[in-house]
């Protein structure tokens, strides 16, 4: 890809909004061409107003799970300040992309066509090449060699998969909730057919969030009007959904569910990462068990170090709730530490 030449940038500086903090962080959106003649790749970037020059240290890229795209994951100010906003305070340069598919990336014409008329789309190893378009654009913009990589969910099978194979570019690789090996089924796969892509009702979520969460903890794990707020911005990001209340998502990562992490065939060997690695897990997840957290974390041996921080009270969407703040801090000690872990 010439990125000199073909990158289109859309220049949209968004008004600081009230929020505590979030005045002070510059907000641009970036479309970049795939590897895909016709696929464009949005990229979110967040930083703050007077951050001086970035460096692979300070720079980091999110990748988004199998369902929401980055805006809904990484970037609703819950409670006055989204992820993005957080880790741009605290001096780094984040950027976001969208798997094609998802959010403000193309969508392809199938996504246009019925969800059971062609074969699933976006299945990891094609996100991994939208990883890696965008990879290459933020080193290139920046003038930097390596980055530190965040993913969550069905995105840490995506970073996995760039990681092991592009490792002279990750300086750190953060997994959160990350999808890995199971001997018993997993909620995202409930048997139903693969199909291209498939219909996601945005309200619906709610009891898929707060399933193995005591009754009595629902209302302190989800705030009143947090919900809400996340609703309203996953919503705006499908606004072409053949239903209102729905997104599309690609029918992929069912695919890589059903193929490789539920029959013992995994879509990377962590044994090839190098760059040092943080997982990041919550107790009460119903999508990522605990046994596949500790079998992961045995098989990431040759990383220069590896951590796993363990969270109470939290679930999936961790990044969204009130104990969030111990993620987030973790995540951001594990950057800033030197790359030796001492």
């Amino acid at each position: 890809m010439n990125i000199g030449a073909s990158r289109d940038v859309l220049g949209r500086h968004e008004p600081g909004r009230d929020e505590p903090g979030r005045d002070e962080v510059r907000r641009d959106t970036y479309l970049i061409d795939s590897d895909t003649s016709g696929i464009q790749l949005q990229l979110r970037r967040r930083r703050r107003s007077d951050m001086h020059e970035p460096s692979s240290r300070n720079t980091l890229l999110l990748m988004h799970g199998a369902t929401f795209p980055s805006e809904s994951l990484f970037d609703v100010p819950v409670d006055g300040a989204s992820f993005m906003d957080v880790l741009a305070m605290a001096g780094f340069d984040v950027w976001a992309v969208d798997a094609r598919g998802y959010g403000g990336s193309t969508r392809p014409s199938e996504m246009s066509a019925p969800y059971d008329a062609n074969p699933p789309l976006t299945p990891a190893r094609v996100a991994a090449r939208d990883l890696a378009s965008a990879v290459e654009y933020v080193l290139d913009e920046n003038a930097i060699e390596r980055l530190n990589l965040v993913a969550m969910s069905w995105g840490g099978s995506v970073a996995g998969i760039y990681a092991s194979q592009h490792g002279e570019h990750i300086e750190k690789l953060v997994l959160v909730a990350p999808l890995w090996l199971s001997s018993r089924p997993l909620r995202i796969d409930a048997g139903q057919p693969l199909t291209a892509w498939r219909s996601v009702r945005v309200d619906a979520f709610r009891e898929a969030w707060l399933t193995g969460v005591p009754t009595e903890q629902h209302e302190a794990l989800l705030p009143s009007g947090w919900f809400e707020q996340w609703a309203v911005v996953t919503n705006a990001t499908d606004l072409g959904a053949p239903e209102p209340g729905t997104i599309r998502a690609p029918g992929g990562a069912i695919q890589d569910t059903r193929e490789h992490w539920l029959c013992g065939r995994p879509l990377y060997d962590p044994g090839t990462i190098t760059a040092p690695v943080l997982l990041v897990h919550a107790e009460w997840d119903q999508d990522v068990r605990l046994d596949m957290i500790q079998d992961l974390f045995s098989r990431l041996g040759n990383a220069s170090y590896r951590r796993w921080v363990e969270i109470g009270s939290g679930t999936h969407m961790i990044l969204m709730e009130p104990g969030r703040w111990q993620a987030f801090d973790a995540i951001i000690a594990f950057l800033r530490e030197p790359a030796s872990g001492i």
